[in-house]
């Protein structure tokens, strides 16, 4: 970044697993959400919170402006793929599904933000992936066509 360059954006990025299959156990969970960090960090981002459950993850960064959010997504989901696969974390083959969300938030809203994130388990037992994802598009006014919601859409 160039001098007198001054930045504050916090960015909560979401995605799934291919499938959504529920193959991130608990016992392997810290392991990956804590090599996702590394890898934000070394992006130059702000590694706020890494969290999910078994089939998906939530990420909050300060985001480095000179990074754009879709390559930050592209390059946590290739490295974080192939270190589950080489570690052999996951029976099978294991990969991210495409697409992603990505939501912005101010300052004020970090406090919330990261209880709700530090709690998904509890959350999760109450509201599906599919229910929440889509709560988020909504609140953040974002038009979406459900032919291309993910896999999980594919029926409505």
């Amino acid at each position: 970044m160039k001098p007198g360059t001054f930045t504050q954006l916090y960015i909560q990025m979401v995605f799934a697993v291919q499938n959504r299959d529920a193959v991130l156990h608990k016992n392997i969970r810290k392991r990956v959400f804590e090599y996702m960090s590394g890898i934000i960090t070394e992006m130059k981002h702000k590694s706020i919170i890494v969290n999910g459950v078994s089939n998906h993850v939530h990420i909050l960064v300060g985001l480095n402006p000179s990074i754009s959010i879709s390559d930050t997504v592209h390059d946590i989901k290739r490295s974080s793929s192939l270190f589950i696969n080489k570690e052999r974390l996951c029976t099978g083959k294991f990969a991210w599904q495409e697409g992603y969300g990505a939501f912005s938030y101010g300052r004020s809203q970090l406090d919330d933000l990261y209880k709700y994130l530090q709690n998904q388990e509890e959350h999760h037992g109450k509201c599906t992936f599919e229910e929440e994802y889509i709560q988020f598009l909504e609140k953040f006014n974002i038009d979406y066509d459900k032919r291309f919601l993910f896999d999980f859409l594919d029926d409505l």
